[in-house]
């Protein structure tokens, strides 16, 4: 049921985030060899937190827009008329312009950090200056690129997909991602306001995680439209070369990827990071799509697998599951690379930041580099010695 996962998202984001950014002290918590065991938020605030540099030869420009599709309501709030989105533009860019962006507001951090319980541990404005490597007025770089849209988990802002979006950006993609109205602890609008998860408490109720899913799946179609709809749209969307496209997400928001497959065309390959899915995978005549999931939850064959045990048959085309060893939900975001950074680790997920980010970078990336450039990328055919924490479940 959806008011489960729901629940237990909100719960693994919350526990994540204290245990990423509250002090070490806390019982389930430690420190990692060599760092130090008391990293107060002011100290660690005197060395920012940075995001791992993307691998790629591009530079890693960005853009924000504001979307309104007037021919929807927000199913949320129906009297907050037409449904909104935000979206950040990660584009190749030609190296040295532009200048440093932010990698959130100060606001935002304050409602995510507020929704963990370590609103009163760390100070929102050094999580609000993590720094990134994309530069907002960076001019592109010259070519067209594929487009990969990318939806985060459920409460969950955009920003947690960051790091992977700049990897993908720096080695030749466009890269959107998306914040849905009414579905994050809190979203940064025009005008000052601030859009906090008003659907938190509808979506508990069941059937919910269908609708939430497909109303998502109508978010990243439409925000495909407006990317590939001319320079009126976005500045630069004739770098965009639309019959090269991809989506996927994080939990709730992979699923919207598959949802998204089932009823746009022009999507031509799809990935989910460890979320449970809402609908079935009918009608993405043979498209490829990539299953990437924590052990503890989708092993195949057990009680909580099941639900990908069922979608897996769905799938008609090339497909892959792959479990990661040592790995939580949160592992395939921006939240264990921070907390590295502060010197700590949860316990119970024993997969380092470092590892997280470099396996969901190189499996992710060569994914949309196989099916949306036609690139050979062996790493997904089986098994290699320098991933051992990757597990082949399924292929």
């Amino acid at each position: 049921m959806i008011t489960d996962r729901i629940a237990g998202h909100r719960r693994a984001l919350a526990a994540a985030l204290t245990l990423a950014l509250a002090a070490p002290a806390a019982a389930t918590a430690t420190a990692h060899a060599g760092a130090p065991k008391h990293a107060t938020t002011a100290e660690v605030a005197s060395e920012p937190w940075r995001l791992p540099r993307p691998t790629g030869p591009y530079a890693v420009g960005r853009d924000t827009l504001h979307l309104v599709d007037k021919s929807r309501r927000d199913p949320w709030v129906p009297s907050a008329g037409a449904r909104e989105l935000m979206v950040s533009v990660y584009y190749p860019g030609r190296p040295g312009g532009g200048r440093p962006t932010a990698y959130t507001s100060e606001e935002e951090a304050r409602l995510l950090l507020e929704s963990a319980g370590a609103d009163g541990q760390v100070s929102a404005a050094a999580y609000s200056a993590t720094r990134v490597f994309a530069r907002s007025g960076a001019r592109p770089a010259p070519g067209r690129f594929p487009l990969v849209v990318l939806s985060p988990g459920f409460t969950a802002p955009r920003t947690t997909l960051t790091h992977l979006a700049e990897d993908l950006t720096s080695r030749g993609f466009v890269v959107a991602t998306v914040d849905h109205a009414y579905e994050s602890v809190g979203t940064a609008f025009p005008g000052g306001r601030i859009l906090t998860c008003r659907a938190c408490e509808p979506a508990q109720e069941p059937g919910m995680g269908k609708v939430a899913t497909e109303g998502r799946a109508k978010d990243l179609s439409y925000v495909i439209d407006r990317l590939t709809g001319g320079d009126d749209s976005w500045r630069y969307a004739r770098t965009i070369e639309p019959r090269r496209i991809g989506v996927g997400g994080h939990s709730i928001g992979g699923a919207a990827a598959l949802a998204t497959m089932t009823t746009d065309p022009r999507v031509r390959a799809g990935m989910n990071m460890d979320g449970s899915f809402h609908t079935a995978p009918a009608e993405i005549g043979g498209r490829p799509f990539l299953m990437v999931g924590t052990e503890a939850e989708h092993t195949p064959g057990r009680a909580d697998g099941k639900n990908w045990d069922r979608t897996w048959e769905g799938l008609d085309g090339w497909k892959r599951w792959l479990t990661v060893k040592g790995s939580g939900h949160f592992s395939f975001t921006d939240v264990p690379v921070i907390a590295e950074q502060a010197g700590i680790v949860d316990l119970q997920v024993p997969l380092s930041g470092e590892r997280s980010q470099r396996i969901t970078r190189a499996y992710i990336g060569a994914f949309y580099e196989k099916w949306l450039r036609g690139a050979a990328r062996p790493l997904l055919d089986g098994p290699t010695a320098g991933h051992p924490e990757v597990v082949f479940a399924r292929r």
